[in-house]
């Protein structure tokens, strides 16, 4: 039957949730939505992820945002595409302030914005990138990256970004295989102190 890639839907808030979490923590127990949620616990942050991809305000965690990879049916993967010129930092608090958190959460990942890139207007960025384990990882976010590639170029974008955790070498090879190339990094030992990293690597490609 092959892979298919389909555009989000509603009803795909969940599985999107799950891809946000597993993605963000990239193989550690703590991730960035841990701190904005003051959690631990999976299934509360599930819930309140989930509940993300659907405020009025549409930010990059939207799940109108997401493309979804289907195998016989099932969804196996997700991926987030978005224009960092409409879904800024000032949307995502927005978001963020409709589900009952305040602003009070910057300074929770502080760590985090200390090492995140803010891309330029004409920059598509690629975010939140997972399969579950069943699946054959390269070849569904390969059908993943190309359909979202397709969407960037059509909207007239020349470029594209990632960011990915420095150590995160399995990630790396992926995006690398699929065309992807090394730009710079920022490293901070507060990054290091709260989720035992180095910092955050920047990838890129033009299309």
């Amino acid at each position: 039957m092959g892979i298919k890639i389909r555009k989000a839907e509603p009803q795909d808030s969940r599985f999107i949730a799950w891809a946000m979490l597993a993605s963000s923590r990239a193989g550690k127990n703590t991730g960035i939505f841990n701190l904005i949620f003051e959690s631990s616990d999976e299934t509360v942050l599930i819930e309140k992820i989930a509940r993300l991809t659907q405020t009025q305000t549409k930010s990059h965690c939207h799940y109108s945002n997401f493309l979804i990879a289907l195998d016989e049916g099932k969804e196996v993967g997700a991926l987030c595409g978005y224009e960092p010129r409409i879904a800024n930092h000032e949307r995502f608090s927005k978001a963020l302030e409709e589900i009952g958190v305040d602003e009070s959460y910057n300074e929770r990942i502080a760590a985090y914005l200390l090492c995140q890139y803010e891309a330029d207007r004409q920059t598509w960025v690629l975010d939140f990138m997972q399969v579950n384990d069943e699946a054959h990882t390269l070849a569904v976010l390969k059908e993943l990256v190309q359909k979202s590639l397709l969407t960037a170029r059509l909207k007239g974008y020349r470029k594209v970004e990632t960011m990915i955790e420095i150590g995160s070498s399995e990630l790396q090879m992926v995006y690398e295989k699929l065309g992807f190339s090394y730009i710079d990094e920022k490293q901070s030992d507060y990054y290091f102190e709260s989720f035992g990293r180095k910092g955050i690597m920047r990838l890129g490609m033009h299309l």
